[in-house]
């Protein structure tokens, strides 16, 4: 008996079979493509899957990457999975050619940067071609020398508290964990400087629901980089995955409150004009006052 169901059945079983064939055959051809790439450098050995990420975890990638460095003298490739290679610059003539590219936008990866997306949206960091170069003319005023050195004393401000936390420490005997209280100190700079908001994110860091946030972002990111769960098409289903749309919500509500509150004082003509007829706007006025402006 002719049975259709049966015949969609073979049908669809033979197009899955030639999908991934051809699924293995764009791999293989893209990771040899890769290693020909960089094998003008040498490398520690790398695992085929998990290239270099099982050699590394958050106690020890500082110093394991120092000791490739020193193995490895100029450069050497850092695989972050089967087809996903970084070539790790240490030398500082390599460094210069590249950086020394003016005007051109360096090539980015869509990992890790395409992860930044739903916490920072598309912008300077993770855009490129023409929306890059747009975006790059719009925010030059906001670095413009003048601009920064008029922050200089905020800057001032946050690094004081700073040193003041680890004087008080050095009193007490106490270690100091210099990257989180850096972090934090940056942090405090950006939020005052280009926001003017002052979280006093260093002396209340526990209590600030923004600034936890932040540091469960990065550390999800970090994390994701560092396992092949980048790879997962199913990450937001994770607990993980969940804890990182959790975070991005709780990020995106302090933004938005803080962009609600300068947007109320815009709407008043007097306040608009006075920021206007500013010398240097700031990071914040510039791109609310170009939508106003549009």
């Amino acid at each position: 008996m002719y049975r259709p169901s049966a015949v969609i059945l073979q049908l669809s079983v033979v197009l899955g079979v030639i999908f991934v064939l051809l699924k293995v055959a764009q791999f293989y051809k893209e990771r040899k493509k890769l290693i020909k790439a960089l094998e003008a450098f040498p490398g520690p050995p790398k695992h085929w899957l998990y290239g270099h990420n099982h050699l590394l975890n958050t106690t020890k990638i500082l110093n394991q990457i120092v000791s490739w460095g020193e193995e490895y003298p100029y450069a050497f490739p850092r695989w972050l999975g089967p087809v996903l290679p970084s070539l790790v610059i240490h030398h500082p003539e390599y460094a210069k050619s590249i950086f020394g590219q003016t005007g051109k936008r360096l090539h980015l990866s869509d990992v890790p940067y395409k992860f930044l997306v739903p916490w920072i949206g598309q912008g300077l960091l993770n855009l490129g071609g023409t929306k890059w170069f747009q975006h790059r003319k719009l925010l030059t005023p906001a670095f413009h020398y003048d601009v920064l050195k008029s922050y200089v004393a905020l800057m001032s401000e946050s690094v004081k508290v700073m040193l003041d936390k680890w004087e008080k420490k050095n009193t007490e005997r106490k270690s100091v964990e210099l990257f989180q209280d850096i972090s934090l100190m940056t942090l405090d700079s950006i939020m005052k400087c280009a926001f003017s908001c002052n979280t006093n994110c260093q002396t209340q860091s526990n209590s600030d629901y923004y600034i936890r946030a932040v540091y469960d972002l990065s550390y999800l990111i970090s994390n994701r980089i560092q396992t092949f769960s980048y790879k997962d098409v199913f990450y937001d289903l994770t607990h993980k995955g969940r804890e990182f749309r959790d975070a991005c919500k709780l990020a995106h509500t302090h933004t938005d409150k803080v962009i609600k509150e300068r947007k109320m004082l815009l709407s008043s003509e007097n306040e608009l004009d006075k920021i206007q007829k500013k010398r240097h706007l700031d990071f914040l006025d510039i791109l609310l006052c170009t939508k106003v402006s549009v």
